[in-house]
């Protein structure tokens, strides 16, 4: 039979000497559950990006042109030109300036209608506008001024100079072979009759 050897007992503190300290076993913690951050949920459907700013479709030009058979019938300064008409009376005769003079009449009784007419009757004119009396440019300073200035370079304040002295004259030099050319040479001149209407205000009476 084997006998078991006896565990011998704590050795008691020396007299005066402080007890040794009781060391306690560390007990483990309980572990911590993690704390399960949430993530976001996913969104199920991107969020709609803003689209583009989408430049404005140009507005089409409208062509407001009609056929005018007389003077008279014109009324809308949209219908007087086509598109494509460069004349100098479609790009000087303004609404404004239309809305004043369209219902009045030079000194010798041609309307500002009569005047414009032949611009409208004729889309390819160059000009479009043409003084019914010498008053006309007067009257209708503010249309007639502006296309002068353009065609000629002559304004509203400049003042012509008449010099008929011939001295002053400077002929280009023809070589033998264009004067041999030349047979004769005609200068033509116009005057009109105080009191008596241009052109557009002609009549037979």
């Amino acid at each position: 039979m084997v006998q078991s050897a006896p565990v011998p007992a704590a050795a008691a503190p020396a007299k005066g000497a402080d007890p040794a300290p009781v060391v306690e076993e560390a007990k483990p913690e309980p572990a911590k559950e993690e704390a399960k951050a949430e993530a976001p949920a996913a969104a199920t459907a991107t969020a709609a990006e803003p689209e583009a700013a989408k430049a404005p479709e140009p507005v089409p030009e409208v062509d407001h042109f009609k056929e005018h058979e007389t003077a008279e019938s014109l009324d809308d300064l949209k219908t007087f030109f086509k598109k494509d008409t460069s004349s100098a009376l479609s790009r000087n005769l303004t609404q404004e300036i239309w809305d004043e003079y369209k219902d009045m009449s030079c000194k010798e009784g041609v309307t500002f209608k009569t005047c414009c007419f032949s611009g409208v009757a004729n889309q390819d004119s160059g000009i479009g506008l043409y003084a019914g009396s010498h008053d006309a440019y007067t009257t209708f300073s503010k249309l007639f001024d502006k296309v002068v200035q353009e065609y000629h370079g002559h304004g509203p304040a400049d003042k012509h100079v008449s010099d008929m002295n011939a001295d002053g004259l400077e002929n280009a030099d023809f070589s033998e072979e264009d004067s041999a050319m030349v047979n004769s040479t005609r200068i033509r001149v116009g005057r009109n009759l105080a009191g008596y209407p241009l052109g557009p205000g002609v009549t037979k009476e």
